[in-house]
């Protein structure tokens, strides 16, 4: 398209040097095209109009000292040129800002994308298409004691030498498992990325997976889900999933059971990298000051002996069918009932992920420590600090790869709880009949600056290319994303929420002093309203 346009601007100069103007009337044209080109848009609309007019004024002065007449076809054609070439440096000037997401896939099937911003720092990670939700009864928790492992030492390295070296280089090595994805990543100098792409192919190729370490990590991972059990919000969300996907591998927790933990040997752990860790599964991301040819030639020497055909049959995604329910902990002594409900949304790559994203802003957040009150734009947030109902809320829109959770998280005083969710509810009807225009811009507008300002950095750069590599198979440019966000109007959201809310069974789940949560039936029944 670009190349395109050049020719086409090389033809409209080349006709513009031609008798039809003389060499000064074409330095005053290109004067006025290319004065300080500003956006692409605005820019060649600005340009056009003052090389539409100075070529207007250049031909009737042509004509009025020669006395000659200029063909109306080769005038149009020259104006025609004259914006091709406005339009070619503008755009030329954009596209050169936007750092472009090079993709590369290896002959193993594993794919490396990289960003390149020119920064004096780099992230460099893997992203591995297995987590929780590729594990069984059995050894639900591999994946997360695997990550705990993969840190304890490899065939050329101790821990205290691994420990040691990317202390030296200054750098940061992190992991952390979901329950579709394991990644691990470093954050390091530019000029250290061998250093740590070497390191990354290290300990997930290498790893010794000690006796000795094992048994010391089983106890530190005992330890973490004590804490785990502290944070109310984590085991809410953990009841949510085990009751909205039960029997299902979406309903277990990504730590595993305590049973599981204290019963996980090496040999688990081996297969399950045999298992899951193979080349097309497997994303090289990095973002900052990184160049693509380096990161392609390091993956090829690293990555290249990783398998990429299985043993028997690929390990397929299980399915997880949701069901409407609850799961209820009663415990008067707590001062706060958390509470969250959720219907079934869908997938990341479903066509109705973005106006889900964009209900999901309308819906928006609140606690007492933000100021505005009852000015702030969510209505439940205003109705929520009118009537002191709760301590806090945030809507939720969490996506797999075929299937999602859409709903809302409270933490309520036991006197407010039936209110708040009675008003949850309205809101959530308001989305179906009755959202505005006006409500729905500030949404988008809000989803859009959330976005971007969530990119800021090499890292969460990093992690969005790793994750969309994952869920896509390619990074959507923020244009794209910009535009689909633009697309949606007041009647996609009320004809989308309309179809995942109405008339749906809910999954919820409680805990605290919840005795005044009302009964799951007459829940159920909120969620249906006389149509017309």
């Amino acid at each position: 398209m670009a190349s395109s346009i050049q020719r086409v601007a090389l033809v409209g100069r080349q006709l513009l040097k031609k008798k039809l103007f003389k060499a000064s009337t074409f330095a005053q044209v290109s004067s006025g095209c290319f004065r300080k080109p500003q956006f692409c848009t605005g820019s060649a609309v600005i340009t056009w109009k003052t090389c539409r007019w100075n070529i207007v004024r250049s031909v009737t002065s042509e004509l009025a000292s020669k006395q000659a007449a200029v063909n109306r076809w080769w005038f149009c054609l020259a104006c025609f040129f004259a914006f091709a070439a406005a339009i070619s440096l503008a755009a030329n000037k954009v596209v050169l800002n936007v750092p472009e997401t090079k993709v590369t896939g290896l002959q193993n099937g594993l794919r490396v994308a990289s960003e390149d911003s020119g920064l004096p720092t780099c992230t460099v990670g893997l992203w591995i298409d297995a987590g929780s939700r590729y594990e069984n009864e059995r050894n639900n928790g591999t994946a997360h004691f695997l990550e705990h492992m993969a840190f304890k030492g490899t065939r050329k390295r101790s821990q205290l030498d691994l420990e040691l070296e990317i202390e030296n280089m200054g750098a940061h090595l992190n992991a952390y498992t979901s329950r579709e994805q394991t990644v691990y990543y470093a954050k390091a100098f530019s000029k250290d990325l061998p250093r740590a792409v070497e390191i990354l192919a290290d300990i997930i190729q290498n790893s010794t997976l000690g006796e000795a370490e094992i048994e010391r990590e089983r106890g530190v991972i005992l330890r973490e889900m004590q804490e785990v059990e502290t944070n109310l919000q984590e085991v809410v969300f953990d009841y949510l999933h085990a009751t909205a996907y039960q029997n299902t591998a979406l309903g277990r927790t990504i730590l595993g059971p305590t049973e599981n933990i204290k019963t996980i040997n090496r040999g688990d752990l081996v297969e399950y990298i045999t298992t899951h860790y193979k080349g097309p599964r497997i994303v090289l991301a990095a973002a900052g000051g990184v160049s693509h040819n380096e990161l392609i030639d390091l993956a090829k020497y690293h990555f290249g002996k990783l398998p990429a055909t299985y043993r028997g049959e690929a390990p397929a995604l299980p399915p997880c069918k949701f069901t409407g329910s609850e799961m209820c902990v009663r415990d008067d002594k707590m001062p706060l009932a958390h509470i969250a409900i959720a219907v079934e949304a869908v997938g990341w790559s479903h066509p109705d992920t973005i106006p889900l994203m964009v209900a999901n802003t309308l819906i928006g957040n609140w606690d007492r420590s933000f100021g505005g009150g009852v000015n702030l734009s969510s209505k439940l947030a205003q109705v929520a600090c009118q009537g002191n109902l709760c301590h806090s809320f945030q809507s939720f829109n969490t996506c797999y790869t075929d299937t999602g959770l859409w709903g809302l998280y409270m933490v309520c005083e036991p006197g407010t709880v039936k209110e708040m969710m009675d008003f949850t509810q309205m809101e959530w009807r308001s989305l179906c009949t009755s959202v505005t225009e006006t409500e729905v811009a500030r949404a988008k507008n809000l989803l859009k600056t959330n976005m971007l300002l969530h990119l800021d950095g090499s890292t969460p750069i990093c992690e969005d290319i790793g994750r969309q590599m994952l869920c896509y198979s390619r990074r959507m440019p923020l244009h794209e994303l910009e535009a689909r966000i633009d697309a949606i109007d007041a009647n996609t959201i009320k004809e989308v929420c309309t179809k995942y809310i109405y008339d749906k069974s809910p999954a919820i789940a409680a805990v605290g002093p919840i005795e005044q949560l009302p009964d799951y039936n007459r829940i159920r029944s909120g969620m249906y309203w006389l149509r017309n």
